[in-house]
């Protein structure tokens, strides 16, 4: 059996965009080694009409938190300082209502990650 099926889930946050479906889930091994995995569900309309999802999946580990962080926020960066309209940049800083769906579920216990806080602050 694929051992990453049986690791405990930590924190789980869903986030909804149009066809597709965001999950950050926080898991940890037996050893309590801590990643994050990062999936895209992608919903298809099949030609029998019938309905399937396309999934990609990320493993992060926690060594690489702070560099995936960092590389993510430079190229999100780059799109609004260099690609974008001051008017979409406006759109996207926008206030949103979510849905509580999307906010972390609450039986998890643990805090979400935060880089900027030492491991040592968990």
């Amino acid at each position: 059996m694929d051992d990453r099926h049986d690791q405990e889930e930590i924190y789980s946050q869903r986030i909804k965009a149009g066809k597709r479906t965001y999950f950050f889930d926080v898991k940890a091994t037996r050893g309590q080694d801590y990643y994050l995995t990062i999936t895209e569900s992608k919903r298809r309309q099949n030609g029998d009409d019938s309905v399937s999802y396309e999934k990609h999946k990320i493993f992060l580990y926690k060594e690489d938190f702070l560099k995936f962080v960092d590389a993510l926020q430079d190229a999100v960066e780059y799109v609004r300082e260099e690609l974008l309209t001051p008017e979409e940049v406006a759109e996207l800083d926008r206030p949103r209502d979510f849905d509580d769906r999307d906010r972390p579920r609450p039986e998890f216990e643990r805090p979400a990650f935060d880089p900027n806080k030492s491991e040592e602050s968990y």
